[in-house]
């Protein structure tokens, strides 16, 4: 039984020695310290011997053990290291090469189109309303002065959640707020996205964004609404940008204008752009009907005001020469590196 143990720690030494691989040193352990391995074979020899010598072999069998452990463990820690050291070679970063530039965002074209209007109207002594964008129909329709049977409730189809709650048509509503917990005098400005059941094309979108400006004060006349636009439109596009105002309606405001600006594609020609009409809808304006001062409890008879809404994506086209409002939603990065 001796020689055994000897010849099983001689030639487990030689085979760890000659091991390369995890996955064989672990066929190793095995092989030899298993509950089926050739050590265990051997001492399950150790009743046949005689009580003189079981001592003896019992001694020698644990030292075999115990120098297999220990090769095996060696081993194992080699393996190990050798193993790490392969990966950092293959893995090696080069830190004297230059490093990748990362790409740094900007602000959305519409955002800093807005921002610019916010900066305007600050100058001329506006302050920021903010509204819900989802709104009841009294705030979105009724109390500016669109009933359930107005006509004009189908030019602004929307969507509906509940018979009485939608998704604001225009960002009118948050004047209606604002006069109803603020007395003159007023002067505010609301943007915010705004949704109608528009198809898309070059200039219609079902969801897009509006500001809304309302000016509520004694002696307020059209003139004052005239001299606010015309400045704005010059501190955006510059002192020669043309502008014209068509005579319209809107329930909310009498008497009533539509504002446009001589497209930019054409200058005035007629293009696809414009519809061939050489210049483009920006904004509807007007002074407040005396229906929804008085609904939002405002002496009439005593304060005047205007009112306006304006399309910021619109805005942002005639600002950028953007011939399609699509561009502004699609998130093309090639696009929006431009700005």
């Amino acid at each position: 039984m001796k020689e055994q143990l000897e010849a099983i720690r001689s030639a487990a030494k030689q085979a760890l020695a000659d091991c390369a691989d995890s996955k064989l040193l672990e066929n190793l352990r095995v092989q030899y310290l298993g509950k089926k391995g050739e050590l265990t074979a051997i001492l399950k020899q150790m009743g046949k011997l005689s009580a003189e010598e079981r001592p003896a072999m019992g001694q020698l069998a644990n030292q075999v053990r115990s120098d297999i452990e220990k090769l095996l463990a060696d081993k194992q820690q080699r393996l190990a290291e050798a193993a790490l050291a392969h990966r950092l070679a293959a893995e090696t970063v080069d830190i004297t090469l230059p490093g990748k530039a990362q790409k740094v965002g900007s602000m959305h074209p519409l955002t800093i189109v807005e921002n610019e209007i916010r900066e305007i109207f600050l100058g001329m002594g506006f302050s920021v309303a903010d509204g819900p964008e989802v709104e009841y129909d009294y705030y979105n329709f009724e109390a500016l002065n669109l009933p359930p049977d107005h006509p004009a409730r189908d030019t602004q189809d929307t969507f509906y959640i509940t018979d009485n709650i939608l998704l604001r048509t225009q960002t009118s509503s948050v004047q209606v707020h604002v006069m109803e917990n603020q007395k003159p005098p007023i002067r505010v400005i609301s943007p915010g996205r705004v949704y109608r059941s528009d198809a898309v094309d070059a200039t219609h979108s079902p969801l897009f964004h509006q500001i809304e400006g309302l000016v509520v004060d004694k002696g307020i006349t059209m003139a004052d609404l005239k001299g606010t636009l015309e400045l704005l439109m010059q501190r955006l596009y510059g002192d020669d940008c043309k502008i014209r105002l068509r005579p319209h309606h809107f329930p909310f405001t009498e008497p009533s204008a539509e504002v446009d600006v001589m497209c930019f594609q054409c200058h005035g020609k007629g293009c696809r752009m414009c519809k061939g009409e050489g210049y483009i809808e920006l904004l509807g304006a007007g002074m407040v009907h005396p229906k929804v001062l008085e609904g939002c409890g405002i002496d009439s008879s005593v304060y005047s005001g205007f009112a306006f809404g304006l399309g910021l994506e619109r805005i942002a086209m005639r600002r950028y020469n953007i011939g399609d409002m699509r561009l502004l939603y699609e998130n093309d990065y090639r696009f929006l590196e431009q700005f």
